[in-house]
């Protein structure tokens, strides 16, 4: 299903040769450990020729911990130091659900660093739905830090975290400063900034995501300024996963039009 905006009617899934000087693509991932879950996608366009940057976001991998609790803030700030390290300059940057929150206030803040942006599922509009989970899930975890001296407290509190709640954000947090990192991050609405984005964006979506709600993806739509949705049928909250050669093909698209627009 395709929703084009400011787009002039082109058929996207043509395939347009690309010149020899492609911009690099980086992918920030959603939150939860780092598991390589983007490899998939990363390889389908790296045989295109692109060269594709995906690293683990600190506090999301044992080998970067945070010592004090970061802010979306903080994250823009990192992103912008590794893409200045990398020598990235004019790049596409995907981003993934918690990826997107950051990917989001990149864009508004550091336009003339990006050729494109894409939303994949991407989290950070704050609605009282997504209020509500988040105050119920921390009256829950305090809830459950009183029964630790329970036996079999750990198994027992994965399955209700995973079956009932269907959320694992809180359950594989090891320490303070990523829970308060959490808070910090889901606290922040983002909407405010959407309308600031001219980067050409498209924001892709699974049609059955309950996690960010394809109303999330219209509201992002009606919101940007230059912006096309798109939305994959069958699919959840992790299109990467769920079918990535889709995702990956959606992005090629998305990037050979961006060349063909700006060539034109």
């Amino acid at each position: 299903m395709l929703v084009s905006k400011r787009f002039g009617g082109i058929d996207h899934r043509k395939k347009h040769q690309m010149p020899e000087n492609k911009p690099s693509i980086l992918i920030l991932h959603g939150w939860g450990r780092f598991t390589g879950s983007w490899n998939p996608v990363k390889e389908e366009l790296e045989k295109e020729g692109y060269r594709v940057f995906y690293p683990p976001l600190p506090g999301l991998d044992e080998n970067q911990p945070l010592e004090k609790p970061w802010t979306i803030d903080d994250y823009v700030q990192w992103n912008k130091d590794y893409a200045e390290k990398n020598q990235l300059d004019r790049f596409c940057l995907v981003g993934h659900s918690f990826g997107g929150r950051i990917a989001i206030k990149f864009a508004q803040r550091y336009p003339e660093k990006l050729s494109g942006l894409i939303l994949v599922s991407a989290a950070g509009i704050r609605n009282e739905r997504t209020a509500r989970r988040y105050a119920r899930l921390a009256r829950i975890a305090q809830a459950f830090g009183k029964l630790s001296f329970l036996p079999g407290y750990q198994l027992g509190r994965k399955v209700f975290y995973r079956l009932i709640l269907r959320q694992t954000n809180y359950v594989s947090l090891k320490n303070e400063v990523m829970k308060k990192t959490l808070g910090n991050v889901v606290e922040e609405d983002l909407t405010p900034y959407l309308a600031q984005i001219k980067t050409s964006t498209l924001i892709l979506w699974g049609a059955d995501d309950r996690t960010t709600p394809l109303t999330d993806a219209r509201l992002m739509t009606a919101r940007l300024p230059n912006c096309r949705l798109e939305i994959i049928a069958g699919v959840g909250h992790k299109p990467h996963q769920e079918s990535p050669e889709k995702t990956a093909q959606k992005i090629l698209d998305f990037i050979k039009t961006l060349w063909r627009s700006s060539s034109s």
